[in-house]
């Protein structure tokens, strides 16, 4: 399950929406997930969930990839539908005891579930086409009036950049911990919950160690590069706005236009 985890990953290509500028791409991801929170009823649902199934088919990463991604919440996914089947009021389905499924339970734990899983799905589209240099070089900009305030922009993008690059290589490292521990004998599968607890002490403590000596090693390499943050600094490749950039921002603003307009008239 850890392999599944394809948080941060990024899938170089070459199509429309890898080739969008990175402040556009992060202003954009915030307006899908607006769509996502003003949706009041399934038809805007559905109209997001068609919106995030086609930026997909445009950036052309596998669908099987976001599948895998999300394999590991399906737990959090399952736990938050059946408290909302529980727990919401409405026309009884099925009574037990103290059980009491609704329709409205019902039609509110999937709408929940799909309404995660598009959240999961279209954030994750972000990292997937963006770079971890252009992610810093848009989070940088889109946050440079705060440097107004003395707010220290480079350095907040530099560490968000920095966590979301070093995800894959800390999910590599379990992964490679938890395999030589099961060839030494170690049980991580059998027993009670304290048991399962105790049994991944083994796993925290060299994940811990290696992590502590990666960001050593990272800032010893940054400090030998006569790296000072990001005052007088430049950028090889300069961020520019085009014509894609106005046309996805177009259809974004479309879609939240049609999914207010659905709250109102359905």
């Amino acid at each position: 399950m850890i392999k599944d985890i394809t948080i941060g990953q990024y899938f170089p290509g070459r199509s429309p929406i890898h080739r969008l500028d990175p402040r556009v791409k992060i202003l954009l991801t915030l307006g899908y997930i607006i769509i996502l929170f003003v949706a009041r009823n399934a038809w805007g649902l559905a109209l997001g969930v068609v919106f995030g199934f086609g930026a997909y088919l445009i950036s052309r990463i596998p669908l099987s990839m976001i599948l895998k991604s999300l394999r590991p919440v399906v737990p959090i996914i399952i736990f938050t539908a059946v408290l909302n089947m529980l727990f919401v009021d409405g026309e009884p389905v099925f009574e037990w005891w103290i059980i009491q499924v609704t329709r409205e339970g019902i039609s509110t734990a999937v709408f929940m579930a799909v309404r995660i899983i598009c959240l999961i799905a279209g954030t994750s589209l972000l990292t997937y086409t963006t770079s971890p240099i252009a992610l810093t070089d848009g989070i940088e900009r889109l946050l440079s009036p705060a440097k107004k305030l003395h707010f220290p922009v480079h350095e907040l993008a530099m560490m968000m950049t920095i966590a979301l690059r070093f995800i894959p290589t800390l999910i590599e490292e379990t992964d490679k911990i938890i395999s030589a521990q099961k060839a030494r004998g170690a049980d991580l599968e059998s027993g009670g919950l304290m048991q399962r607890a105790r049994a991944l002490i083994p796993i925290l403590i060299p994940l811990f160690v290696s992590s502590f000596r990666r960001a050593d090693e990272l800032a010893l390499a940054m400090e030998c590069r006569c790296y000072r943050g990001g005052e007088g600094r430049t950028r090889m490749k300069q961020l520019h706005m085009g014509a894609g950039d106005a046309a996805a921002s177009a259809v974004v603003i479309l879609c939240l236009a049609g999914v207010i307009a659905m709250n109102i008239l359905l």
